[in-house]
């Protein structure tokens, strides 16, 4: 087989039908309103609890609706093509192995290496929200505080602060990869259970808090330019800005699609629940953000539990217990999900021979892949200890963004090269849809193009490091592609006797 073909070589629809359909791995147990409550669960978190009062304190003000809206059209063009695959490639692994099916191993292999990264990433900002409102609780009911080194990591936009390690974050961390070694069960009947204090929690957020508005706050609903040590806050950029950073609240549904195998019926209703799940969190995050800034001026909302500080700046202390609760909990359930995905995902690449098959050994005792769950747990730990929320998202960001550009395109191709394939599913309007999907993807990414002063510039985007810190990171993970997956993947010795049938995870993956 030759060089390119190596890249190319991909698994057949057709293939990885027939394995959906024959599949015993997994009990199909999943109906639509679990799935849909998986997505839910996924999506609404730290982004509702969190980055929507930050956000609008530093960079749009009450138009961080807007940045909601505008990092919600994005995803929801994308939400169209994961829908589509999804009814059509029913089949545990999500974008990895869609981007198997269609584009071929190298492009797969990038998109798993981003999810991988991507994920455990996620569970790094959500520990982060976790210990905000943790330490709000605790400070709450008992009065007691960390050690100011202790309460959160270093952030060089406030030096002086004191803050050197997130020590609550590293731990929730380091305890979720330790249950899920264990063989944590973490059911459907447990999650719905779990995203139902959740979006308790967010109506009562909505309807309480509704009471307290003050139209006064929303003015002026997008605050004017201002530069602070060289950088910019507020105004259209602001708005754009804020929208790279919110996208991180509006994905999710994509952890809903790496259940395909244990759905009842997949094909059927992974693709509404995908895009039930987006239109649920949309609504919910529009009101909590008209809320939030309508109850005190948005300058209250820099704080690591915006929430509780917009209800304690209002004396509606009987709340703030109730929403710190459904908070802790709801987010819970997001680190949880996507720590076992990012284990899946590695396990995944382990066992198709593009990583270590080491890393596919099951646990003799606990049947879990206990082996990158705990190196994960480290990684993580690491992350929401030394690294500000902010800076975080902002990465997670990037990774999902790319992975949407590639979905949206591989959609695109397949409707090409393959027209005749069954699609449960069909993206309306794709050749528009696809193609606003990769472009709100990569102007979210380096920027919007903005004429200023007569000159073409771009606003908003992600921040140039970011960006770097990415770039290294797939650099990284094709110098592992070129000089060991490539050589070790299962596709390049089918009929070898280290190509078996995957083995079975005690949870059932």
């Amino acid at each position: 087989m030759g060089f390119l073909s190596k890249l190319v070589r991909h698994k057949s629809i057709e293939q990885l039908q027939a394995d959906a359909g024959g599949s015993k791995d997994f009990r199909r147990v999943l109906g639509l309103w679990q799935l849909t409550a998986i997505g839910v669960g996924a999506i609404i978190g730290v982004g509702v609890f969190v980055l929507a009062g930050q956000q609008a304190a530093v960079n749009a003000g009450p138009a961080v609706i807007l940045s909601f809206i505008v990092a919600g059209l994005g995803s929801a063009c994308a939400a169209l093509a994961y829908a589509e695959f999804s009814g059509m490639i029913p089949v545990t692994g999500s974008a990895y192995t869609y981007g198997y099916a269609v584009l071929g191993e190298l492009f797969a292999w990038i998109i798993g290496w981003d999810l991988l990264v991507e994920y455990a990433l996620i569970v790094g900002v959500v520990a982060i929200g976790w210990s905000g409102y943790v330490q709000a609780l605790i400070d709450q009911l008992f009065g007691v505080h960390l050690p100011v080194w202790a309460q959160g990591a270093y952030d060089p936009h406030h030096p002086g602060s004191g803050k050197v390690f997130n020590v609550i974050a590293a731990a929730i961390s380091l305890l979720i990869a330790w249950m899920l070694t264990v063989k944590t069960e973490w059911g459907a009947r447990m999650n719905t259970l779990i995203v139902t204090i959740k979006v308790i929690g967010v109506a009562l957020v909505i309807g309480v808090g509704a009471f307290y508005v003050n139209t006064a706050n929303w003015h002026p609903f997008i605050p004017p330019l201002t530069t602070v040590d060289g950088e910019s806050h507020f105004g259209w950029g602001g708005v754009l800005a804020a929208s790279s950073v919110v996208f991180f609240a509006v994905f999710g549904y994509d952890t809903l699609t790496t259940a395909a195998e244990e759905a009842k019926q997949p094909q059927r209703d992974l693709p509404r629940a995908v895009l039930l799940s987006l239109a649920v969190s949309m609504v919910l995050y529009l009101a909590v953000s008209l809320v939030l800034t309508g109850m005190v001026p948005y300058t209250q909302l820099d704080s690591p539990a915006p929430v509780d500080a917009a209800f304690k700046a209002l004396g509606l202390h009987w709340v703030r217990g109730i929403i710190s609760v459904a908070a802790i909990a709801g987010i819970t359930s997001v680190m949880f999900a996507f720590m076992l995905g990012a284990a899946r995902i590695w396990f995944a690449l382990a066992r198709d021979g593009l990583l270590p098959k080491w890393f596919a050994k099951i646990h003799p005792k606990y049947g879990t892949p206990a082996r990158p769950t705990m190196i994960l747990g480290v990684f993580t730990a690491l992350v929401a200890g030394f690294l500000p929320i902010g800076e975080v998202a902002e990465l997670v960001n990037i990774g999902t963004l790319s992975a949407f550009i590639v979905i949206c395109a591989s959609v695109l191709i397949l409707r090409v090269r393959q027209p005749h394939v069954k699609r449960d599913f069909r993206t309306p309007a794709l050749w528009l849809v696809a193609p606003a999907g990769m472009l709100f993807s990569l102007f979210l990414i380096i920027g919007w193009p903005w004429l200023r002063d007569g000159h073409l510039t771009l606003i908003g985007g992600l921040p140039m490091v970011t960006i770097i810190r990415f770039v290294v990171w797939m650099g990284i993970g094709l110098v592992i592609y070129f000089g060991y997956g490539m050589w070790h993947s299962r596709l390049a010795k089918p009929d070898s006797d280290d190509s078996p049938v995957a083995p079975k995870l005690a949870d059932g993956s």
